[in-house]
């Protein structure tokens, strides 16, 4: 199985940038496979998240949450040594014009990486986390919250490809070793279903599908959709 360190290991870190953040959950996948790093700044445009973020991180005082909009980020151009992306790439309208804005904060020889569940090529057990996801997405979209369907491996090779990044390697991280069928899987959704059956109140198709999604875990079992990982380098400019 590939690891974080597999991925990181030969990087240096030092300035890193985690782009739509969240709560910091990719900063875990960052801290065991960087062999260092100087600052780590999460961003990210929502407001609530940043209580959970400061919560989580509260002993690393090198690694901080800024609240802003990654479409039109404040920092200054070539100001980070590690830019990433992680699961959020499917929430934007116009993925090409934020990875374009990843690249312009990225030093020249600094790194790149997007990290993103895909849909195609899965296990039925992994079907089930892409359903799932789509029907998530269905439901928030219907409640203004910008949320796509994920995306197929040959779109996001192609956007990644489009930014003349050097030496661009892709790994595919999926776990398969756990119980699909295990209850606990249920238990951990069930607040999950129940939160989305509630967004859908006065929508029955999308109801009957969360309750279809609901049996399909049950009968198919479940298992984490593929990540797909792009890490490559920022070209220096060349001089005449």
């Amino acid at each position: 199985m590939i690891t974080p360190k597999d991925i990181l290991g030969h990087l240096p870190g030092g300035r890193i940038l985690d782009v739509a953040t969240g709560s910091g959950s990719f900063i875990h996948f960052l801290l065991e496979g960087l062999p260092t790093y100087t600052e780590i700044i999460g961003l990210d445009v929502n407001e609530r998240a940043a209580a959970a973020f400061a919560t989580t991180f509260s002993d690393k005082p090198a690694i901080r949450f800024v609240l802003g909009d990654a479409m039109s980020p404040s920092f200054d151009a070539s100001s980070f040594d590690l830019v990433c992306i992680a699961n959020s790439l499917h929430h934007f309208d116009d993925p090409a014009a934020l990875l374009q804005q990843m690249l312009r904060v990225l030093r020249p020889g600094g790194h790149l990486l997007v990290a993103e569940m895909v849909r195609d090529e899965q296990t039925e057990t992994q079907l089930t986390h892409v359903h799932l996801h789509h029907w998530w997405a269905a439901i928030d979209s219907l409640n203004g919250i910008t949320h796509h369907e994920t995306y197929q491996r040959e779109t996001l090779v192609a956007m990644v490809e489009n930014l003349g990044l050097e030496k661009l390697t892709f790994y595919d991280l999926a776990d398969m070793s756990e119980d699909p069928k295990d209850p606990a899987i249920l238990i951990q959704l069930d607040p999950v279903f129940e939160r989305y059956l509630q967004r859908a109140a006065g929508h029955p198709e999308l109801q009957a599908r969360g309750a279809a999604l609901r049996e399909r875990v049950l009968s198919t079992g479940f298992h984490s959709a593929t990540t797909w990982v792009a890490l490559g380098g920022k070209p220096h400019v060349k001089t005449a």
